[in-house]
């Protein structure tokens, strides 16, 4: 994952899902179609939210591609293959930082798939604690 260019509240990544390429990678309605995560651009704007920071997908593991076996984008980051990740943040305690929903082929609800939640600012982490 490279951020190809940054702005106060948005970022440029290659298309993850066509490669950077700006085609279907499916070829589904033909070789000549256009990549419908970036629009034949051959990249895609992520939002900032908060203050945080991009780290690659961990439900498709960076490919765009939904990990489901389905030939379409990848639910959680969209196609992109990268994710906004708010700062602070701690492990999700659900899926335990796998971004899987446990015991199933979806992605988890609680960090929805992102494998981090933000630290409330008022809590207290403690180690082993209950």
């Amino acid at each position: 994952m490279s951020i190809i260019k940054e702005e106060p509240t948005r970022f440029l990544v290659m298309c993850a899902f066509c490669g950077g390429k700006g085609k279907d990678p499916f070829g589904i309605m033909s070789l000549l179609s256009a990549c419908y995560v970036c629009g034949g651009e051959k990249a895609v704007w992520m939002e900032k939210i908060g203050t945080g920071i991009a780290k690659e997908c961990l439900f498709c593991n960076g490919s765009g591609v939904s990990p489901t076996g389905a030939r379409n984008h990848c639910a959680v980051c969209g196609g992109a293959g990268v994710v906004w990740v708010e700062e602070p943040s701690q492990v999700c305690p659900d899926c335990n930082g796998t971004g899987w929903q446990p015991d199933m082929s979806l992605y988890c609800i609680v960090c929805k798939g992102k494998g981090a939640i933000p630290v409330e600012k008022d809590a207290i982490i403690v180690e082993g604690g209950r």
